[in-house]
């Protein structure tokens, strides 16, 4: 029978290969010598934060007065209001006709002395004839005021609406440029309160990945240590195996007699018996080999250690 642990494995050990060995150890040394050194921070600057100009601006920006009380919806006004014509008239309009009419009435005046004299040197001065040419004179006279009259009032009251007109135009303007100038300074706050913002947090994210990376150092020291030896072909195997006993070989031995004889002599056993002879006749001498290495040994061994084989 086969000695069932023969040929198992019984060890295994590795090792550096001899050709690589000067170079890794002088590696690991140089890096486990790097892995070792305290983090160099870096001292500076991380940010280039806010430039003067930039500060200037923010002031400026910031310094904006908005006139949110101003801005909304322009209400108009309307001229035909009681009193709005009157106050958008020529205050003055009655001393701007008055020489007008003062010279209608020189004019008829002198046109009155004129018809007199005409009628004296007629025999007619002092009838019916001269009341009626003095009514016409006065009839013209009061027809010519009224439509100097009439017309200044008229041109008074046209320019008074378009100066109305006007004043509302420029309102309406004024309201629209004050809710333009009003939306866009909120607008460049809000743009420069975001630029500032953004400056800030370029800071704290650059802290933040400093902070990161001084905390990571460590674990990416070991790292760099482990890849170093990524990729070499370093190592060396040595396997050790359990090696078969003399017995063991001589068992093996019997086992391929008993295999020969079963071979040759099977077909005769039932008929001869002489198989089962052959094979106890084989047996019987492994046993009296076994007994004989076994007696051997015995004495061999009493022989070093001086014992008589009864036990003293």
């Amino acid at each position: 029978m086969a000695d069932s642990i023969v040929g198992q494995e019984t060890g295994r050990e590795s090792s550096l290969s001899n050709w690589a060995g000067p170079y890794v150890t002088s590696m690991l040394g140089k890096g486990a010598a790097l892995a070792n050194e305290d983090y160099n921070a870096y001292t500076g600057p991380l940010t280039a934060g806010q430039s003067n100009l930039q500060n200037q601006a923010f002031q400026g920006i910031a310094g904006l007065t908005v006139p949110t009380e101003q801005m909304g919806n322009y209400q108009p006004q309307s001229f035909t209001q009681q009193g709005t014509a009157q106050q958008y008239m020529n205050p003055y309009i009655n001393a701007a006709l008055q020489p007008q009419l003062d010279e209608l009435r020189r004019q008829t005046e002198k046109s009155r002395v004129e018809q007199a004299g005409r009628l004296t040197q007629a025999g007619a001065y002092g009838g019916s004839r001269q009341a009626l040419a003095d009514a016409e004179l006065s009839r013209s006279m009061l027809s010519n005021m009224a439509n100097v009259t009439g017309q200044g009032y008229n041109q008074a009251f046209q320019q008074a609406q378009q100066q109305f007109n006007t004043e509302q135009q420029q309102g309406q303007q004024s309201q629209n440029l004050a809710n333009q100038f009003g939306l866009q300074a909120l607008a460049n706050q809000v743009q420069a309160g975001q630029l500032q913002r953004n400056i800030e947090q370029e800071g704290i994210t650059a802290d933040r990945l400093q902070f990161e990376e001084e905390r990571d150092f460590p674990y990416k020291q070991v790292q760099y240590q482990q890849s170093l030896l990524q990729g070499l072909p370093i190592a060396a195997q040595s396997y050790s195996y359990a090696q078969p006993s003399a017995l063991s070989d001589f068992l093996q031995g019997s086992g391929g007699v008993y295999d020969l004889l079963s071979n040759v002599f099977l077909p005769q056993k039932k008929e001869t018996g002489f198989f089962d002879g052959a094979v106890d006749a084989v047996t019987g001498a492994a046993s009296g080999a076994v007994d004989a290495v076994t007696g051997a040994a015995s004495d061999a061994y009493d022989y070093v250690t001086g014992n008589d084989g009864d036990g003293g």
